[in-house]
């Protein structure tokens, strides 16, 4: 089974940034593709972001223009910069990677990101 490490979290000032990382014990060169997901408390999951094999991606609304998704593929690893946070972004974060060949998909442990006016 893939292994999948999220880091980077923590507390920020709004508009401030952070980078998260999504490290995978499989090579992410071999991913159908993988998504970043959040979850605010007393919310439902939320789709952040998602980067396919062709390196296309595609954000939800309430990020778009303020967070990016990118991979490294020498590093196993698939990044989300967030840029100008603001309060609203507060949640634990969750990368999400479905790999070729595989019938489902793989959950990260999550990491708190934490936004304060």
């Amino acid at each position: 089974q893939v292994q999948l490490a999220e880091s980077g979290g923590g507390a920020v000032q709004a508009e401030g940034s952070l980078r998260l990382s999504c490290a995978a014990s499989r090579s992410t060169a071999s991913i159908s593709y993988m998504s970043w997901y959040r979850q605010a408390p007393g919310k439902q999951r939320e789709l952040v972001g998602t980067i396919t094999s062709y390196d296309s991606t595609n954000y939800a609304d309430s990020v778009k223009g303020r967070f990016t998704i990118s991979r490294d593929n020498a590093k196993n690893t698939v990044y989300l910069q967030m840029n100008s946070l603001k309060p609203e972004d507060t949640a634990v974060y969750y990368c999400y990677a479905k790999f070729r060949g595989e019938a489902t998909g793989n959950w990260g442990q999550g990491t708190q990101v934490t936004v304060s006016s």
